[in-house]
């Protein structure tokens, strides 16, 4: 059986923040991701964990401000006129394979519905992603 978006799928990222926040969820990070985000900002490992991070079961995911009755990632940057990620260089992989996430793959509909819900200008815009690199992101990540 094929995928439906055999023929790729058009993303660029706009940088708007919008997958940034919404209802209250996880952004699942691994140690090396946390070295990495502690290393951009300059801080210690331990004082990454302390102040950016939360246990969530077994895993780790990042912190979120409420701001406006939406929950921000804690490095969701709205101090400029274009929101953006203040860590986008060092962001983990569940952020860098937006919108390529397994539930957003699953039919055209779950596709639709997370341009809407979210929403990404960036889906079904800008330049073709071929299916081979689509299975890529989708597979080595997500919010999962």
């Amino acid at each position: 059986m094929s995928d439906w978006f055999e023929d790729g799928l058009r993303f660029s990222c706009t940088q708007c923040g919008n997958c940034c926040t919404g209802p209250p969820g996880a952004v699942w990070f691994n140690d090396a991701e946390g070295r990495a985000m502690a290393k951009k900002l300059d801080i210690s490992v331990e004082d990454f964990y302390k102040h950016f991070a939360r246990k969530l079961g077994a895993k780790w995911s990042l912190t979120e401000n409420v701001i406006a009755g939406k929950y921000d990632c804690v490095f969701l940057d709205r101090s400029t006129d274009k929101p953006g990620c203040s860590l986008y260089e060092a962001r983990p992989s569940q952020c860098r394979t937006w919108p390529f996430w397994t539930e957003n793959l699953k039919s055209k509909a779950a596709w639709e519905r997370a341009k809407k819900e979210t929403p990404c200008p960036g889906m079904d815009t800008g330049k073709l992603i071929p299916i081979s690199e689509i299975r890529i992101q989708r597979d080595g990540s997500g919010p999962s």
